[in-house]
């Protein structure tokens, strides 16, 4: 049984947790713990019943606000899909929490106010999604019992939208017309939107058809998270290496390339008992064994020999500005792509996006939750794909060593 990763993302109040919530309920996904929980809380609906927003929100500031603040994580599963689902924030100052969770989600679910249409934050996180590559984009307009279930609301909408998606260069949108608080086209499909003729959005996430083997043509990576070395009496030669797979298809006695060093060298074991040739390890840790004894460390990266990855100090990348203080070109910053730790700086900034009309923007510092194009250079070889190549390794978060804080994340896109 796959499994689905999606995203929830919209403007503040447009119903992200509680649609959330609604589906749990209504797939029966809640503990009866957790319901009796949600019963006893204060926070109700308009119509007396149970918000059921309170499920994704876990801290106390957000029960006490009515808002996301962090990325929450929730699991169920149906018969035919298990789901990782991440509400995420809808408050611009917390788009930094967005991105987290977008980065690690096949599809993104953009919600929007049936009563106000596209708004700055819908085109802010369509953007986003664009930039990280998301394989399916999936637009539901919320609150269609505040307009009286009107179609024309509906087309008026989506033909919006529609632009915004051509203008950013995204293909394939598909649409859903929701109430979350009365659950209409939710788990089933709704009779008080007869005018719709698609699925419901439970039925869209079981069936959707979200590409599984986009790395065929770009073989795989394993950055080294730690080398294993016991030096025991009954473990003397031990050497493994421990890392994530990135990909697919790794098999023993493949040719492998040890970057950034360039050294090459073949499997001769993988960890625990993953030995058939074809055994797909795509996001599994394991610990392999090379032919060679190479001087491998935390932070470099075994990768298929016949689809090595890109090595160099100088590199091109969308960055999404997340700290107060504008980015600083003479500034000495840490990029961190995996385990490996570089130390960087921004010698030049190409342009930032204006968020409305995606207009480039020269001349213009990089502040606060903007996007831009930067250059970068590296006093490391930095190991890294491209984003149309391989989007895993294409991803990076910049850290400022004065304060150890995350203040932007990368989308490299070239050398």
């Amino acid at each position: 049984m796959n499994i689905l990763k999606f995203i929830t993302a919209g403007s503040v109040d447009d119903g992200k947790s509680t649609l959330i919530g609604r589906l749990l309920y209504d797939t029966n996904s809640i503990l009866d713990d957790q319901l009796e929980a949600i019963q006893r809380a204060n926070r109700k609906n308009d119509d007396g019943t149970v918000d059921l927003a309170i499920l994704t929100d876990g801290l106390k500031a957000e029960r006490e606000q009515g808002i996301t603040i962090d990325v929450a994580y929730k699991y169920f599963q149906t018969d035919k899909r298990k789901f990782i689902i991440a509400d995420a924030p809808g408050h611009i100052q917390y788009t930094r929490n967005m991105i987290t969770g977008a980065s690690n989600s096949d599809l993104i679910i953009i919600l929007i106010d049936a009563r106000k249409g596209v708004i700055e934050q819908t085109k802010r996180h369509s953007f986003i999604a664009k930039l990280l590559g998301l394989k399916k984009i999936l637009v539901c307009v919320n609150k269609m019992d505040m307009v009286d279930y009107e179609l024309a609301v509906y087309e008026n909408i989506k033909t919006a939208y529609l632009k915004v998606a051509k203008n950013l260069g995204i293909d394939g949108v598909d649409f859903i017309p929701v109430s979350a608080l009365k659950g209409d086209n939710i788990a089933t499909i709704s009779d008080r939107i007869d005018w719709y003729e698609g699925p419901s959005l439970l039925e869209y996430l079981e069936e959707v058809d979200i590409d599984q083997t986009s790395h065929d043509s770009s073989g795989w990576r394993l950055p080294v998270q730690w080398v294993i070395r016991p030096q025991a009496s009954d473990l003397p030669d031990y050497r493994g290496y421990a890392g994530r797979v990135l990909g697919e298809g790794i098999k023993i006695g493949e040719e492998v390339l040890v970057l950034p060093a360039g050294i090459r060298s073949t499997i001769k074991q993988i960890e625990p008992d993953l030995t058939t040739e074809n055994q797909s390890l795509n996001g599994r840790s394991i610990v392999i064994h090379l032919e060679d004894d190479i001087d491998i460390s935390r932070g470099d990266f075994i990768v298929s020999a016949n689809h090595p990855a890109n090595t160099s100090k100088s590199l091109e990348a969308h960055i999404s500005w997340f700290e107060n203080q504008p980015l600083d070109p003479s500034q000495v910053y840490l990029l961190q792509n995996h385990s490996k730790v570089s130390k960087i700086k921004f010698p030049e900034v190409f342009y930032k996006y204006d968020i409305h009309t995606q207009e480039k923007l020269e001349n213009q510092p990089i502040g606060l939750n903007d996007i831009g194009r930067v250059k970068i250079k590296s006093a490391d070889e930095i190991v890294f794909d491209t984003q149309d190549v391989f989007a895993e390794n294409s991803r990076a978060i910049v850290i400022d060593p004065r304060t150890n804080l995350t203040v932007a994340a990368l989308m490299i896109q070239s050398a």
